[in-house]
């Protein structure tokens, strides 16, 4: 059990052990005065041009979930919102396993990465950060529609199977992710890390239950639009907390198709933008598309097809019978014939369940060798024995005391002494214990007397098959951390340098101190710090001086020169330093500095076309203001 290092709150006290191995603390006082700067510029860009094509929750939710633009959040404060609207938030080291991720969703806990990008990666990032999970995420969940979807959206996929090839593309794209935000990585690992990942993808076979809800997710919560073909605005996390996608996906070039279950079929890449993207008219018809491709899982319609894709998968799942008993473990075998399961076999511990709660007596210390059952009805006779009641198991010599032999359609013949059954709630009799049992499938002996007790489980059909045990309770979950944890990277003094610079302007602006020398400040960045290009930035948007603001606009002219990659990055920022909303300078100045390349209106203010928008951020209303202040 992971010692508790976070607040919780009454959704994540119902958390079980299995999840909360996964929080770690948040360490807020981690978080530098440059990841500050980096949250400050990706909100304020965003909230400047998402407030014209992003889905209405977004600036309501950005308020109802208490996420600022001027601070990274600290998970203290967002829980005490978050509980109002029934969910929470719990930091985690990058990805976490696609099921237990999907686990949270449906305890109503939004799960985020604590760590945040680097500005090499101020755009877009592979690796889930703090950006993405609680600006992206957070947000719409405030949406009572989009909340109960995403709740239900993890349920069913903490129940869809994954095959083994899944767990090996989780850890390689996790390995990826974490080596993309490290420092001193060389390009020829994040090569072949990348390489690996091509390979497996390749090579996956048949995409399994997992993988295609997966797709489905993408295409909804991570890259969905929602509105109209001709008119789509975005709900997506990570179109939200992307700056660079979230103008790309408006384009022409991003084709838009309407929001099907064929979504869960379309392969996408985490790596670059996205060619196509699907738009739903509501978050309604998010819960109508999830439910009919519910439809087509295991879950829902069990039979020989759900127990072979546990067979394939080569993990702790579970099958439920007709009469409600479920049988969790690692399935082995499946003897089948036309088309139906004729016996079933788990190697390993294995426990049975009743509505999710095990039974007394049936713990994987009772069935640590695996367990075994026929299923279906007897050969000749119509009426199944679940269906049978005391007259009848009597007719058909199935009582206490009794040896009988039961030949089952198919072709399984027990022969044992019965001692005694179980019954579920509605009366019908789910289990039967013999001794002195022989099984067996024509020449194949399947159980001997020398094994000891058999307990055949009873069910005339095997209703559903999902991921994972009936009952949490009956297996250890608290193993299944990942491999590899996020690399911390290590500064160099010319980086603390920086830092130092970045957090003295950082406390000017916030009132902290009351002094500061800009132009030591830009001299030193012009000197040591050629590849800084955000200081800068925030050095406008503090200063008084007519002056030294015309310095710092020269030499963010020079930059965008020598950092031609950054060159509209550093426009943006301009841009929202001198806007008539935004602009007004913390430290108080009368009038707004102007690009010296910066046309202005007829009034004498400057224009600001955010790029991809259309529109001007005057434009933005007052509850916008609010949030940039």
């Amino acid at each position: 059990m992971v010692k508790q290092a976070y607040q919780s709150n009454p959704v994540i006290e119902r958390l079980p052990a299995h999840l909360r191995q996964f929080i770690k603390p948040q360490n807020y006082d981690h978080y530098t005065a440059i990841d500050q700067a980096v949250w400050r510029y990706v909100m304020r860009k965003n909230v400047d041009y998402l407030q014209h094509v992003a889905h209405d929750s977004y600036l309501r939710g950005l308020q109802e979930t208490g996420i600022s633009t001027e601070h990274i959040p600290n998970m203290y404060g967002m829980n005490r919102i978050l509980k109002k609207i029934g969910w929470a938030a719990v930091a985690v080291d990058g990805f976490i396993p696609p099921a237990a991720f999907m686990d949270f969703q449906a305890y109503n806990v939004l799960v985020i990465a604590s760590d945040i990008r680097q500005m090499d990666h101020i755009e877009y990032t592979p690796a889930p950060d703090i950006i993405h999970e609680s600006a992206g995420h957070a947000p719409i969940i405030a949406n009572p529609d989009y909340s109960e979807f995403l709740r239900h959206f993890g349920e069913i996929g903490s129940r869809a199977i994954s095959n083994r090839k899944d767990y090996e593309l989780y850890e390689a794209i996790r390995h990826l992710s974490i080596i993309k935000e490290a420092h001193g990585i060389s390009p020829e690992e994040i090569s072949q890390a990348e390489q690996r990942i091509d390979t497996l993808q390749r090579n996956m076979g048949a995409p399994s239950e997992m993988a295609l809800l997966r797709a489905l997710h993408w295409w909804t919560v991570e890259y969905g639009l929602i509105g109209t073909l001709e008119k789509p605005r975005i709900y997506g996390a990570g179109l939200l907390s992307s700056i660079g996608e979230s103008t790309w996906c408006m384009t022409d070039k991003v084709k838009k198709l309407p929001l099907t279950i064929e979504a869960a079929y379309q392969d996408y890449d985490i790596t670059r933008p996205q060619p196509q993207l699907f738009v739903t008219p509501d978050f309604a018809h998010l819960s109508l598309v999830l439910e009919e491709f519910t439809n087509t899982l295991a879950i829902r319609t069990g039979g020989l097809s759900g127990i072979r894709k546990l067979v394939e998968s080569e993990a702790l799942g579970s099958i439920e019978l007709s009469t409600g008993l479920q049988i969790s473990g690692t399935f082995k075998k499946v003897l089948e014939q036309d088309g139906k399961p004729l016996y079933v076999e788990t190697e390993g511990p294995t426990a049975l369940a009743y509505r999710e709660k095990e039974l007394i007596g049936h713990s994987k210390a009772q069935h640590p060798n695996g367990f075994g059952s026929p299923i279906g009805k007897l050969k000749g006779i119509n009426l199944a024995i679940e269906d049978m009641s005391p007259t009848d198991l009597k007719v058909y010599d199935i009582y206490e005391g009794h040896t009988t032999t039961l030949v089952f359609e198919g072709g399984v013949t027990l022969t044992g002494e019965v001692i005694t059954g179980k019954r579920n709630l509605q009366g019908k009799i789910m289990l039967i214990a013999f001794k002195n049992c022989t099984v067996k499938y024509r020449d194949q002996l399947l159980f001997t007397p020398d094994q000891g007790v058999y307990h055949m489980a009873v069910g005339k059909k095997v209703t559903s098959a999902f991921n994972g045990p009936a009952d949490y309770h009956s297996f250890d979950m608290e193993s299944h951390v990942p491999s590899e944890e996020t690399i911390r990277p290590q500064q160099t003094a010319k980086e603390r340098e920086l830092e130092r610079h970045y957090q003295q302007v950082r406390d000017y602006r916030e009132g902290k101190t009351k002094k500061i020398d800009l132009e030591g400040i830009l001299a030193s960045h012009q000197k040591d710090h050629p590849e800084d290009w955000l200081l800068p930035v925030e050095m406008l948007e503090i200063t008084k001086d007519k002056t030294l603001q015309q310095d710092i606009l020269r030499y963010l002219e020079e930059k965008k020169k020598a950092l031609p990659g950054k060159k509209h990055l550093i426009e943006s920022g301009v841009n929202l330093v001198i806007s008539p909303l935004n602009g007004a300078t913390t430290g108080g100045s009368e009038k707004r500095a102007v690009s010296p390349t910066q046309k202005t209106t007829n009034k004498g203010s400057p224009t600001n076309q955010e790029a991809g928008s259309g529109k001007s951020t005057r434009d933005v209303p007052s509850k916008v203001q609010k949030l940039n202040t």
